[in-house]
């Protein structure tokens, strides 16, 4: 079986701060990480191929220093690395992004790609989808169990009050939940290994024959205007009755908020 995994780059969200002037995150200083569903992802491909054997390729788009969040996919286990940087990519929304990663993955060879659901620094949920419809592959989302079956998979998709189960052939997309596996530690040798025996492939706009037009700020039509944090809840309000009164006091609180 043959796997790529789309990896990114995000800020360590438990340590964002938003500039109080213009509204945009303050990344100096602030530790980046692999994306969690991602990386769930990539532990459900390395146990893919533990079970029934190919190789994982992980492929990101940033700048150089995404490097090290791919050391950390090669010191897990994969078995190739892909980077996609450059100035043409800077500025990409969602739609350049899944353009740009598409048109990487038409040069390699796939059974099945795993991204995430979504990264922890956008929540869009949208490039692991746009990369299916980019190739016209089948595309699962909100992957929580993935098991092998000949020529494809059977994957369980969770939603908030059920289960679904669906049966998906090669070649197909899934997004992966962080609950579809819980990613194993590096050992000191996986992790010296990926540093001195392992390359990282760096490609630009130009290996992967992109449509100059469809990539970077210039192929993005959404831009983020302003960022700013969640507002707090104002304080609750206590009031102390019993029996019918404190059921008359409930009822017409939902009747307030339309609830009723």
């Amino acid at each position: 079986m043959k796997i790529i995994v789309c990896v990114k780059q995000v800020p360590d969200t438990t340590e964002i701060r938003l500039d109080p002037v213009n509204g945009t995150l303050i990344r100096d200083g602030i530790p980046s990480v692999m994306n969690p569903d991602d990386k769930a992802g990539l532990e459900q491909a390395l146990r893919l191929r533990e079970s029934v054997g190919g190789d994982v390729t992980v492929l990101s788009m940033g700048p150089p220093q995404a490097e090290v969040m791919l050391r950390e996919a090669l010191a897990m286990g994969a078995d190739r690395a892909i980077l996609l940087s450059g100035r043409a990519f800077a500025g990409s929304d969602t739609l350049a992004t899944s353009s740009a990663l598409a048109a990487a993955i038409r040069k390699l060879d796939y059974d099945l790609i795993i991204t995430g659901r979504q990264a922890i620094d956008g929540d869009t949920a949208q490039v692991g989808p746009q990369i299916a419809e980019h190739l016209d592959i089948p595309n699962v989302s909100y992957a929580e169990q993935v098991t092998p079956i000949d020529g494809g998979i059977i994957v369980k998709r969770s939603f908030e009050d059920r289960y679904q189960i669906q049966r998906v052939m090669f070649p197909c997309l899934i997004t992966a939940l962080g609950e579809l596996a819980h990613p194993r530690y590096m050992t000191p040798g996986a992790i010296f290994d990926a540093y001195r025996v392992h390359t990282i492939e760096q490609w630009s706009d130009g290996d992967i024959e992109a449509d100059a037009k469809r990539l970077g700020l210039g192929g993005s039509p959404t831009r983020v205007k302003k960022s700013f944090p969640k507002s707090t809840k104002p304080a609750g309000v206590v009031t102390r009755a019993e029996g019918r009164q404190a059921a008359d006091i409930i009822v017409a609180k939902l009747k307030e908020r339309f609830l009723i």
